[in-house]
């Protein structure tokens, strides 16, 4: 019987490091692309690329005759984000930073250093290595978000992980708002929510915010919807409307939204009327349509005492 072979390792940082050097290096490389709206050239490895990504693999294909063919240019991918999925590429590592987060988070058609793997590397869920490593570079980068997330950011991050179904960022994002949600409805990221990804807030019981704060902030999202989709702002309002909980507003409150909503239509009549019909009935469960549970940043109100559904 034959005797095993000693396995020598050597060291992985310095086989890193020497990796590492090639990373972007005009140097021996065979490739080259063009990317992001500034055009940069970002020279790589074909041999290297299509060993290590599936993409790659199809997007370069075999090398037919000699010399550096044309470049390879990819226009909509931010070369921050690009150059970062390289490095994991080329050393399995990768260095991240704030303004790298930000950058790839502002990117997402193709951009995102942490759904470009899951898009645009050839993840395919019946090939395990190839799956295993791109998971691995998916969450490094979905850590490092949450862990630099804040309030101008959170709304940004919202939008990439409701658009890419990324549900463990969403439920991070949405928990951090719930946790600053003045600051966050404040922000321009949240001006630029899309309706999906502005539901599920609008649907929390945990915001620390007043329905008649929370009011202002939809109409100004919607205000803001309107302008970019030329369209009327009930129209762009009318997917989340119906998740602002009125019957929580004073008389006084709801008069005066009823007033402002005939000057620029906002919330349906309907939806108006049966947080009226709480009041006049004094019973929260009055209507089915009409949500009187109380959120966590609600300030208190005398009719509160008589709707049914407490604060959870």
């Amino acid at each position: 019987m034959e005797t095993p072979g000693l396995v020598v390792q050597g060291e992985a940082a310095s086989f890193s490091t020497a990796l590492r050097s090639l990373l972007n290096n005009p140097q021996y490389s065979d490739v080259c692309f063009v990317v992001g709206q500034e055009r940069q050239e970002v020279f790589a490895h074909r041999c290297l690329l299509a060993c290590r990504c599936n993409f790659f693999r199809g997007l370069l294909g075999p090398k037919l005759g000699p010399g550096m063919p044309s470049p390879v240019v990819l226009s909509t991918v931010p070369a921050e984000a690009f150059l970062a999925v390289l490095e994991f590429l080329y050393t399995n590592s990768v260095r991240l930073h704030r303004h790298s987060a930000r950058v790839s988070l502002r990117f997402p058609p193709m951009g995102s250093v942490h759904t470009l793997p899951h898009t645009h590397c050839g993840l395919q869920r019946n090939v395990y290595q190839h799956r295993r490593r791109y998971v691995v570079l998916s969450q490094l980068c979905l850590e490092f978000v949450v862990k630099v997330m804040d309030v101008e950011m959170v709304c940004e991050a919202l939008q990439v992980a409701v658009t890419f179904g990324l549900g463990a960022l969403q439920e991070r994002c949405v928990a951090f708002i719930e946790a600053h949600s003045r600051e966050a409805l404040r922000t321009r990221g949240f001006l630029e929510l899309s309706a999906p990804a502005l539901l599920p807030l609008l649907r929390s019981d945990r915001l620390c915010v007043d329905e008649a704060e929370l009011v202002l902030a939809a109409r100004s999202w919607a205000r803001v919807g309107a302008a970019v989709l030329e369209r009327p702002v009930a129209e762009v309002a009318a997917p989340v409307v119906r998740e602002l909980r009125l019957a929580l507003l004073a008389p006084a409150e709801l008069s005066a939204l009823e007033e402002q909503n005939q000057r620029e239509p906002l919330i349906p009549v309907e939806q108006i009327v049966e947080a009226w019909k709480c009041h006049a009935l004094r019973r929260g469960d009055a209507t089915r349509g009409a949500p009187c549970r109380r959120r966590r940043g609600t300030l208190p109100r005398e009719h509160h005492g008589f709707l049914d559904l407490p604060l959870k």
